[in-house]
Formats: structure tokens, C-alpha cells, sequence
């Protein structure tokens, strides 16, 4: 088996091998995780937030994707993200021995390995090497080291309490972070739960206000109601029969009749007097209007000069 020229091919140009998986450089990856944001690979600055499973976000980054999602390519991944209630800013502990690069090109040596953030308390590089956590209530970062030699439920850089639910380790393995969703589900529906008996509580209370109102004025108006009643109204029985009389209507009634009366008996006075000029309760002047009065008769002719028929 031989080709032009006397060539002996190889096994490997001959055969085809099955390829290898690729593999990730660790250093490239823990670089991403610690050092740039989650949702736009940029450089990590303060102000530095993490959300629930751990992952960590400039905050720019995030407002850009809360706004507007559609910029984002792997907006999808962040679904659970739905506000910065949602997210935590963290206290975090600058590195002093930490210095910027100036000037990455060239010969001069740069070590990756230093972190521009450390532990407080046990003075570790967060850097990747080490998992740390983060304590939701206060915002700390600490490593694991320092949450298993210093044991207490006290943050130890800021002294306020805390539980094992509020630990968050910060990019954790797949297991970890599937631990971390099923805790944040569950605590985000034991807030709507919270959120609803509070409504329902809130519903109750004006309504029970408002039966306790209603029962008072009616058992003030049936009380006025039967003062009412026992003051003005008394009730007799004659032969078997009941008759209801009123104090109140009964004076009406003989007032509003004595002035019918009186008008009508007045009226009656003048009626049979006959003529107005009779009428003793009349004046002369309302006597005078008519043809009837003295003054009316002795009045003269008007001259035919100053005929005016007003006059005559």
C-alpha cells in the first residue's frame, strides 16, 4: 500500500477517530463568573448586585434589561429577575493589595489570581477558588470558611442576625442553584399568601365597622320611634272596639276648623248685610270705588270741552 512517491500513509489519516468533548478553560470560566456581569459579560463595578441564585449583575445591566428586555439576547435565562425587590446590593470588602492593570499587552507579568474583593474576616481573595455567600438580610459577603470557624446566627462584619435561609452562595454548582429556585419559589408564594390574608383582613374590617353602624341607627331610630309613639299617640277601648286618638293631630284639626269657621261665619256676616255701603267693617275709601257711594252720585257731568268717557 503505497501512493506516488513512496508515501506510507498513517492510521490517523486513514481512520476516522471520534472527537473529544471540548473543554472549557477554568480560568476563562471562573474569570466570567467572579469578574464580569452575568447578563453583558462587561467588567464587574460597584455598585455590584446579586439576585436569588447567586448570580452577580452591574446595576446598570440590570436596569437596561428591566426596561427593555428585547436588547438582551439571553434576556429568556433571566425570567426570574422581575424588579430590583428581587435583587440584592452587595457590601463587599476591597482587596488593598488589589491594582488595576494599566497596560495588559506586553511582557510584564499579570497575575489573574488576585481578586478586587476578599472575605473580612478570614482575608480570602474572592477570586473563584473559594465559594462565598452572600446573607440576604444584610447584603454581607463572607466566605464558607469564615461561616464554619465563626459559628453564630451574627453577621460577622455587620453584627445584625440572620438564618440559614438567608445564605445565598454566590455561583454555586447546578444543585445548588436548583436548591435556590425551589427556595425562592417558595418564598415568593408564602408572600402572596401574606399579601392576600392582609387584603382579606383589610375587606373585613370596613364591613364589620359598617354592620356595627347599621345596627346602631336602627336601634336609634326604632328607640326614637317609640318614644314617639308612647308620647303622642294613646290608645282606649270602647265596647270591644279600639279607637286611637293623637294629641297632636286633634289640636290641628279644632284649630284648622275654628278658622274655617270663623272665615265662614264672617263670610256669612257680609252676605246678608246686602249692600257694601251697609258694611260696617268696610272704609270709605274701598265704599267710594264703587256707583253705589254719595260721592259717586253727586259727581258732575265732564263739560263737553273736557269730555273725557273715563268720566262718564
Amino acid at each position: 500500500m503505497g501512493c506516488d512517491g513512496g508515501t506510507i500513509p498513517r492510521r490517523d489519516e486513514l481512520v476516522r477517530v471520534k472527537k473529544k468533548a471540548e473543554q472549557k478553560d477554568k480560568v476563562a470560566e471562573l474569570d466570567a463568573k467572579w469578574k464580569r456581569c452575568a447578563i453583558s459579560q462587561e467588567p464587574l463595578r460597584p455598585p455590584i448586585m446579586a439576585c436569588e441564585l447567586g448570580k452577580l449583575y452591574n446595576k446598570e445591566c440590570v436596569l437596561e434589561l428591566l426596561l427593555d428586555r428585547t436588547k438582551f439576547e439571553c434576556a429568556s435565562s433571566f425570567s426570574h429577575l422581575r424588579g430590583f425587590k428581587d435583587l440584592k446590593e452587595l457590601n463587599l470588602t476591597e482587596n488593598p493589595a488589589y491594582e488595576k492593570p494599566k497596560n495588559e499587552k506586553g511582557d510584564g507579568y499579570i497575575d489573574t489570581n488576585i481578586a478586587p474583593y476578599i472575605c473580612p474576616v478570614v482575608g480570602i481573595e474572592m477570586n473563584g477558588k473559594h465559594r462565598f455567600s452572600v446573607l440576604w438580610k444584610c447584603g454581607c459577603v463572607l466566605s464558607e470558611r469564615a461561616n464554619k470557624e465563626v459559628k453564630g446566627q451574627i453577621c460577622h462584619k455587620c453584627g445584625s442576625p440572620y438564618s440559614q435561609e438567608d445564605i445565598v452562595i454566590l455561583n454555586g454548582t447546578h444543585d445548588e442553584v436548583d436548591d435556590l429556585y425551589k427556595r425562592m419559589e417558595a418564598r415568593r408564594l408564602q408572600a402572596k399568601l401574606e399579601k392576600k390574608s392582609k387584603k382579606a383582613k383589610k375587606h373585613k374590617a370596613p364591613e364589620a365597622a359598617a354592620g356595627s353602624a347599621s345596627q346602631e341607627t336602627e336601634s336609634a331610630s326604632s328607640s326614637k320611634m317609640s318614644r314617639i309613639e308612647s308620647g303622642t299617640s294613646q290608645y282606649s277601648l270602647t265596647d270591644g272596639k279600639s279607637s286611637h286618638t293623637s294629641k297632636l293631630t286633634n289640636g290641628n284639626m279644632d284649630y284648622k276648623s275654628r278658622r274655617v269657621n270663623g272665615k265662614t261665619e264672617e263670610a256669612k256676616k257680609t252676605k246678608t248685610g246686602g249692600s257694601v255701603q251697609d258694611n260696617p267693617n268696610a272704609s270709605k275709601v274701598y265704599k267710594s270705588l264703587f256707583t253705589t257711594s254719595d260721592l259717586a252720585k253727586n259727581q258732575q257731568s265732564a263739560h263737553w270741552v273736557t269730555f273725557n268717557p273715563q268720566y262718564n
